[in-house]
């Protein structure tokens, strides 16, 4: 597989075989510092915080769901995500938060205790300065996007609406609102790639005014508006991991695209450290 398509070429890179990963041959990872592995997993150290971007490896779940399926709202068995996901909160030693996404730009303060309410509220993103909660977001081609400082941290999904809608701008709201001091740092996780992510002219049309340049052809550059959207709004330094989660290997990460809407969602997770 080699580089990964959108990495900067001066970025120091850490790589790592990953065998067995799916039918194709083992391939080597490389990721832009300061992102590391984390066991099969993506992990970045933001200011006071910590984020994890998951991997489709290390669960139970089977078939297209293989293996670390954390979304409920799949055909998966319920049993073997609730398993998935137990085995992530033993594995971080947190207390997971969850959210029932909408693909719109709310983004609201997780539970104290950090445990998903009977019916999970309606949101794009959560954030916490309570230490030992975990807030996730589930995603399977749109960007899992933490947003740290000292003292608070946010996880949220940033598809095309959500971008649209100001998702980034409420989450970095929303830290300030905690107590948040400091510079604000983001990291943004594997998901679409400008090398995969066709859309149409309405899609287009919605950023053509601010962010022509996230323009490639008929594709989208999400990455780019999201980067240019978190400067915008004051975070201080955006961290790209650089994964297109639909051109990847598909033993790596789910991906609605690639696998037609058959698939399972792999999580951004954020916590301070």
């Amino acid at each position: 597989m080699g580089e990964w398509r959108g990495a900067k070429r001066s970025s120091p890179k850490r790589s790592r075989p990953f065998a067995n990963v799916g039918a194709t041959s083992p391939v080597k990872l490389t990721l832009p510092q300061p992102f590391q592995f984390s066991g099969d997993h993506l992990m970045i150290e933001l200011p006071g915080a910590r984020a994890l971007f998951t991997t489709r490896r290390g669960g139970v779940s089977r078939g297209p769901y293989t293996s670390l399926n954390l979304g409920f709202k799949t055909a998966d068995s319920r049993d073997a995500v609730a398993a998935n996901r137990a085995a992530l909160e033993s594995d971080l030693d947190l207390r997971l938060a969850y959210v029932r996404q909408v693909h719109g730009n709310r983004v609201i303060a997780a539970p104290v205790d950090g445990r998903e309410a009977p019916e999970p509220p309606q949101a794009d993103g959560q954030a916490t300065a309570t230490r030992g909660v975990g807030v996730a977001v589930l995603a399977a081609d749109c960007l899992p996007v933490a947003v740290a400082s000292e003292g608070a941290v946010a996880m949220l999904h940033a598809g095309w609406r959500g971008l649209v809608g100001g998702v980034l701008e409420q989450g970095v709201r929303a830290v300030r609102e905690l107590g948040g001091r400091g510079p604000l740092h983001g990291a943004i996780g594997p998901g679409a790639g400008p090398c995969c992510y066709q859309v149409g002219e309405e899609v287009h049309a919605a950023f053509a005014d601010r962010w022509p340049q996230a323009r490639r052809g008929d594709n989208l550059d999400l990455k780019a508006i999201a980067r240019a959207q978190l400067v915008e709004v004051g975070v201080a330094e955006v961290h790209d991991v650089a994964m297109c989660t639909i051109c990847s290997d598909p033993g790596l990460f789910f991906s609605h695209r690639r696998h037609r809407g058959v698939t399972g969602r792999q999580a951004g997770v954020a916590w301070l450290s």
